[in-house]
């Protein structure tokens, strides 16, 4: 193996075992030794190879997020019928909440502290958006109101219960196999809510 693969492997080894401590398994305030020992590496590779616990935790946070973008954009741009491509969006959503159950949690503490004000849509896509929105409601298909108030229940029934996981869990008295069980269970409770037919 070359040194520069060597590299890449110890990079990709550190920003994974980042991605874990803090989006699988909720641990914001994990510290460079904390992710170092996870890994099984010298705390002196993450400072060389990213600088700062920070920096590091930017990049994750920017590569979790561009992927997630990604798939939005090819949803929001397919020609699947406007059910079916909300239908997809609702599916890739959840199963990022599986996959990365505190990624919406970290967002929400992010934002609070004014780190992560990013416009991800694009103005032609969204104008594209809300007259498909206008289009369902004439045809009946969905209740008649602002789009943008269709745009506030889809993602506040999509990304609410695992912004607040940590809430909804204690108060609940759910574990997390439970409460993944139910994630994975609202594709089809969020689209008899947003859809009439």
């Amino acid at each position: 193996m070359s040194k520069q693969e060597k590299k890449d492997q110890t990079q990709e080894l550190i920003k994974e075992t980042t991605k874990n401590l803090f989006f699988v398994k909720g641990k914001f305030d994990a510290t460079t030794q904390e992710i170092a020992d996870e890994a099984g590496i010298n705390r002196t590779l993450i400072n060389y190879y990213f600088r700062s616990r920070d920096n590091l935790i930017q990049i994750v946070f920017d590569e979790a997020h561009k992927v997630e973008k990604e798939k939005s954009e090819v949803i929001m741009r397919s020609d699947l019928l406007f059910k079916e491509k909300i239908a997809q969006f609702i599916e890739e959503s959840l199963s990022t909440s599986l996959r990365y159950p505190y990624l919406e949690t970290y967002i929400v503490s992010q934002i609070n502290k004014g780190n992560c004000h990013k416009k991800d849509v694009e103005e032609n896509d969204l104008k594209k958006l809300f007259r498909d929105i206008e289009q369902e409601m004439e045809l009946g298909n969905v209740e008649k109101m602002e789009p943008i108030q269709f745009i506030f229940n889809m993602i506040s029934l999509l990304v609410f219960p695992s912004a607040v996981r940590p809430l909804i869990m204690e108060n609940l008295m759910i574990d997390d196999k439970e409460f993944d069980r139910l994630i994975a269970d609202r594709k089809d409770i969020i689209l008899n809510m947003l859809f009439k037919n």
